[in-house]
């Protein structure tokens, strides 16, 4: 009976542990408060519009460009009022507006995990894990795909009439972005032409026109 009980509790501590760590690797250092006051506010003057965010209110898609309109609700973004209340909570948010025909490019969240939700409309997806295995789904209204923290993934609209809506909840207050097109191409900390020429094999004058979509 004693080591039937001795051998519950290790398991019991086991799973603990293992549950503790998964929470930490899967989102921001843990509060040891309710919620973080920012510096220079007064707790005692906090109400509830600190808790709100009207950053995803009344937001149009940009219907003259090729990439889906994100609309963030995190720590640091939109700039004029970024969502202060969400700092250590490990959590922000995202509207992604995708007008007929428009993508949302290969990009990466370096430091979160995402749940798209889909609200409107039928969205093909992809992500790409470490052993380069591709996996696509198509998503239909009322659909979540999840997006393991820091794998390469994108979504597509492919429908040539309709605007696909959908929101995506992560698992960071700033789940970060690294979009693969901008990052490698950009022009304004560029890496070498010799470095993507001898990567991608391509030519000099492929990577200039590459580089010409993102001046």
């Amino acid at each position: 009976m004693g080591r039937i009980l001795h051998s519950s509790f290790a398991l019991l501590v086991f799973f603990a542990v293992a549950l503790t760590l998964q929470s930490v690797q899967a989102s921001d250092p843990e509060l040891t408060k309710d919620f973080q006051v920012p510096a220079g506010i007064n707790v005692a003057d906090i109400d509830g519009t600190f808790f709100t965010s009207e950053a995803l209110r009344n937001v149009m898609p940009n219907v003259a460009s090729p990439f889906a309109t994100v609309t963030t609700a995190n720590l640091v973004a939109p700039a004029k009022a970024p969502f202060l209340a969400v700092d250590g909570l490990g959590v922000s948010m995202a509207l992604l507006q995708f007008p007929p025909g428009t993508v949302n490019p290969p990009h990466t969240h370096p430091r979160g995990t995402e749940l798209l939700f889909i609200i409107e409309g039928t969205l093909d997806v992809g992500l790409v894990d470490t052993t380069n295995k591709l996996f696509t789904n198509t998503l239909y209204k009322g659909d979540i795909f999840a997006f393991p923290k820091g794998l390469v993934h994108f979504q597509i609209n492919n429908d040539k009439y309709k605007t696909v809506t959908a929101l995506g909840g992560f698992s960071s207050s700033n789940a970060g972005l690294v979009r693969l097109p901008n990052t490698l191409f950009n022009t304004s900390a560029p890496i070498s032409d010799k470095v993507l020429e001898i990567s991608f094999g391509i030519s000099g004058d492929v990577v200039k026109a590459l580089r010409a979509q993102f001046v």
